[in-house]
């Protein structure tokens, strides 16, 4: 009887390789902001503290103990600052960048990185003297800046930022989805487009009407030291504060707009630095600009200045400033360079051939002095309307970037047989067609809304002005 022997064993499988995954869904550590973050936080917030303590309570606790007070305060602010930076940190997670920070309270947000608009990085005064910078990161449909990370060095900031743009689709370099993070493109490579003189940025701020009450607020100030034998702490603080609020804004743009140079980077996007004391660098994806904002000021129409602003989606800008939903594009200069600039932007768009009419002559009731400067106008790529007596602006938005359009009638426009058409933009401002005749109006309404579907599809042909709004293309923009 024959036995057949047990099969040998079989060989151990092979070790397969392990599977691959890519840099963008690679969990990466947690990192912390600079070791110098609190001492900057610190040194802004004891700032605060000693401004709030007044001479007054100076005067009335003396050096010492003023000098002990400031002392611990500042400590306080220290180790709160310090605590602070021990439990925040950052890292991306595939396509979401995660911040976490807290000590009692633990707070983790998630940003999705397809919600992000833009990452500007700042420069303060004690960050300029550290070598640090800060990010601010501003989302879609945010009112404020989503989540400031305050602070890092030039080079991680600068690489951090390109990185998530590219994460976010804002960037075409693939290089910059890597977990070490791009290089930052060498300013050399960079086509500049204009750089604001800082002479002329100083003249166009003094001719400003704040820089002409200036002297009223000089006489003031003489005026109550030769009337009054001692000035009472309010009569002080109302001057300081009269005074402030006179030159404050004027000399609030020069710093902000200090050595203001534009350029376009390899990949196509416009590069804004600008600043003194808080040095900016913002990089702006030519697909967010929702329209362009021009400005004709009084007292500059002597010199042939201009100004020019962007309107961008997402830009939440700082709280009570005057920038909250536009940036710059160009602070002062002249026609040719301001039309272009508008051709870079919007390309196609020449500044120069736009063409607007008025309303009817009946919306002088509405408009007594202000109606020869009311007008809009349908360009092949842009809605363009414009407004303003004293100073006069206009607006040009691309028929791509409309939301939606409004017709509205106000009482006396009923009565009167007029309406206002709106074309509404994601960037926060509308373009106006200020009181025109009903049926135009409606007529506007409807070729607007045409244009802005047709806009959006790449094979479209270009529309055609409907008969009801041929007379918008008459009369060319003047300033």
């Amino acid at each position: 009887m024959t036995t057949t022997p047990p099969p040998a064993p079989a060989p151990p499988p092979a070790s397969s390789p392990p599977p691959t995954r890519s840099p963008a869904a690679v969990a990466e550590p947690r990192r912390r902001l600079h070791p110098l973050s609190p001492i900057l936080h610190g040194a802004k917030s004891i700032a605060v503290v000693v401004a709030a303590l007044s001479w007054q309570t100076l005067s009335q606790v003396g050096l010492e103990r003023f000098a002990l007070v400031v002392l611990v305060l500042a400590l306080g602010v220290v180790v709160f600052s310090l605590v602070n930076w021990l439990t925040t940190g950052y890292h991306v997670v595939g396509r979401e960048l995660r911040i976490s920070d807290g000590l009692i309270w633990r707070r983790n947000r998630a940003i999705p990185l397809e919600r992000l608009q833009t990452v500007e990085l700042r420069r303060p005064l004690l960050a300029q003297l550290t070598g640090l910078a800060e990010l601010r990161l501003e989302v879609v449909g945010g009112s404020k800046t989503e989540a400031p990370l305050a602070y890092l060095t030039v080079r991680d900031a600068a690489a951090l930022r390109e990185r998530l743009l590219a994460l976010a689709g804002r960037t075409p370099s693939p290089e910059a989805q890597q977990t070490a993070g791009p290089q930052v493109a060498a300013p050399s490579l960079e086509r500049p487009l204009a750089r604001v003189s800082n002479r002329d940025l100083v003249v166009s701020q003094l001719l400003t009407p704040q820089a002409f009450f200036l002297p009223v607020g000089v006489a003031f100030v003489v005026l109550q030291f030769v009337l009054e034998a001692q000035w009472s702490f309010i009569g002080i603080a109302s001057t300081v504060t009269a005074m402030a609020g006179v030159l404050l804004q004027p000399v609030r743009r020069v710093l902000q707009d200090w050595d203001f140079r534009l350029a376009r980077d390899p990949g196509g996007r416009l590069v804004v630095r600008y600043g003194l004391l808080e040095t900016r660098s913002q990089i702006v994806p030519p697909h967010r600009v929702q329209s362009v904002g021009v400005t004709w000021p009084l007292l500059w129409r002597g010199q042939k200045w201009m100004h020019l602003r962007l309107d961008i989606a997402g830009y939440a800008g700082e709280q009570g400033s005057d920038s909250k939903r536009s940036d710059r594009l160009l602070p002062v200069g002249e026609f040719e360079t301001a039309r272009g600039l508008v051709w870079e932007v919007l390309p196609g768009v020449d500044l120069a051939t736009l063409a607007t009419t008025p309303p009817p002559a009946r919306a002088r009731w509405l408009h007594p002095l202000e109606l020869r400067y009311l007008g809009a106008g349908l360009a092949p790529e842009v809605f363009v309307s414009r407004w303003g007596l004293l100073t006069r602006e206009m607006s040009v938005v691309p028929y791509a970037r409309l939301q939606s359009v409004r017709v509205v009638q106000g009482p006396l426009q009923r009565r009167l047989g007029l309406a206002t058409v709106y074309a509404d933009t994601a960037g926060g401002r509308s373009g106006q067609a200020r009181d025109r005749d009903l049926a135009e109006a409606w007529a506007l309404a409807e070729q607007l809304a045409v244009r802005a579907r047709l806009a959006r599809s790449p094979i479209a042909p270009s529309p055609q002005a409907s008969p009801e709004v041929e007379a918008f293309w008459q009369r060319p923009v003047q300033p």
